[in-house]
């Protein structure tokens, strides 16, 4: 357990910096490995973990120049990111970090 823990959490860190940095595919990737394997379970974490990744993608489509799936993939991001509200877990705040971070980049205009 404390050997996923850490994994969340360095995942979750590198992603804050992809996006940070404006590296969205990169931030894309560092939460890839964990929701992929995980994908097909009933587990709020991890579609928390499947709203951030789609955040990530609607920032490289912008930065593509493709505003129409970047918008899909951002509803995609608030459906998801709404489940934080109620979940439980040691890594609550820095999702409530990651969620600040992508909602300031947005609101930027990435």
């Amino acid at each position: 357990m404390a050997q996923e823990s850490a994994s969340i959490t360095a995942s979750c860190e590198a992603f804050v910096r992809s996006i940070e940095e404006g590296r969205y595919y990169d931030a894309h990737e560092d939460l890839e490995f964990l929701w992929h394997p995980r994908r097909a379970e009933e587990n709020d974490e991890v579609r928390l973990w499947k709203g951030f990744i789609n955040a990530a993608v609607c920032f490289e489509l912008i930065k593509r120049g493709r505003p129409k799936p970047s918008e899909t993939a951002w509803q995609t991001y608030l459906k998801y990111s709404s489940l934080l509200e109620h979940l439980v877990t040691p890594h609550k705040q820095l999702y409530v970090k990651m969620i600040q971070i992508i909602e300031s980049k947005k609101a930027s205009n990435v």
